[in-house]
């Protein structure tokens, strides 16, 4: 039987942009499910009424940044395994960090221990202009 955990997505000065609750996740998982676990559900739901904006962890192939997630040129379906592998490869790049009960992960197959009063954060770095 899984939990219910909500995931929140932070700008690095700690201002939460979005956050999503994740149903039925295992108890004993790896950050790498967590994440590919979360992209799944940002995508189905995306996909259930495709719009001009899409709003999740990385950048669907198209898209462009937009204020308030990813501007979709065209709406369209989205495939949630190759959106889960850029947000894979996106963490192994640093692109983005992971705190799960106020510590940071940083392996991706670390087994978490997670209950329904987890903090799970996702800390998008912005790269700096000219660096």
């Amino acid at each position: 039987m899984g939990v219910s955990v909500t995931v929140r997505d932070e700008s690095s000065t700690g201002r939460t942009s979005r956050a999503v609750t994740l149903s039925d996740v295992p108890p004993t998982t790896t950050l790498r499910e967590l994440i590919r676990t979360r992209v799944r559900e940002e995508v189905a739901s995306y996909n259930a009424a495709p719009a001009p904006v899409f709003e999740g962890l990385v950048m669907p192939a198209g898209a462009t940044p937009a204020a308030q997630g990813f501007s979709m040129p065209t709406p369209r379906r989205i495939d949630w395994e190759e959106q889960a592998a850029l947000a894979i490869d996106a963490f192994g790049g640093n692109r983005f960090f992971a705190l799960v009960d106020g510590r940071q992960v940083v392996d991706l197959d670390e087994e978490l221990r997670l209950t329904a009063d987890s903090d799970v954060r996702f800390l998008r770095l912005v790269p700096l202009v000219g660096g």
